[in-house]
């Protein structure tokens, strides 16, 4: 590889670090952001009781993604103002208005999407959670995984230390979480012992190349693992 290509590698890499840095700080910082995160992570959560097709996922995945992305764009704007004058200024004041507002519009979206996605079927809730949880592999695949980084970054989040980035470090090792989760998920799958052996194998190395790589310490590692394990567990043998 020349000189050039691991610059660019090392720039994308350090720009992904950068933006999930970005979003942690955003939860740890504002209370409107951590309201909007948690309620990500529940409504996805109980999505998984209710018989979306992929349209109406998308569109629940897209009002929940317009809302936290414009409350971050928000807090930016806020932030920047605030850095350069910390006198009274209409014009400060309009960018904050429209910016609050825009978060608003985007937040009343997301509960008329939630309700018309999950009013008719709230009112037939017994025989939603008797006879219609989703048991699609595909569905509970993509939500497991969506919930495992969700929950890292709040772990990350709370329990940072200060030491690396927020995505190179912190409490529970995120790759490791992600490479068992997925590991789990083949093991539910398949029936094959070996596929399922080759598969916690690689999480393994995952986790192991977290260690030897200082980027997390052993007990981050297996805590990052236990916590995929348990949501695959919970997604696939509990729900599904």
């Amino acid at each position: 590889m020349t000189k050039g290509n691991k610059f660019m590698k090392r720039s994308i890499i350090d720009s992904f670090n950068y933006a999930v840095s970005g979003i942690i700080l955003s939860i740890k910082t504002e209370k409107n952001m951590l309201i909007h995160y948690i309620i990500a992570v529940l409504v996805l959560g109980l999505s998984l009781f209710f018989n979306f097709t992929r349209v109406e996922f998308l569109v629940l995945l897209f009002a929940i993604s317009l809302v936290l992305t414009l409350e971050m764009i928000n807090t930016a704007i806020e932030k920047t103002v605030d850095m350069i004058t910390k006198e009274y200024h209409p014009y400060a004041r309009i960018a904050k208005d429209i910016s609050a507002g825009a978060v608003l519009i985007a937040a009343v979206n997301s509960l008329i999407v939630g309700y018309l996605l999950f009013f008719d079927r709230l009112n037939h809730i017994s025989e939603v959670l008797l006879f219609k949880i989703k048991r699609s592999p595909i569905h509970l695949t993509f939500i497991s995984l969506l919930l495992v980084i969700l929950l890292t970054i709040g772990l990350k989040a709370k329990y940072y230390r200060g030491r690396g980035t927020h995505f190179q470090g912190g409490t529970v090792s995120g790759h490791s979480a992600i490479a068992f989760c997925i590991a789990s998920i083949i093991a539910f799958l398949v029936e094959n012992i070996l596929v399922i052996t080759l598969a916690f194998g690689l999480a393994l190395l995952v986790a192991e190349s977290r260690v030897e790589g200082k980027i997390h310490t052993f007990i981050e590692v297996v805590l990052g693992a236990v916590l995929g394990i348990i949501i695959a567990i919970l997604a696939f043998q509990i729900i599904g």
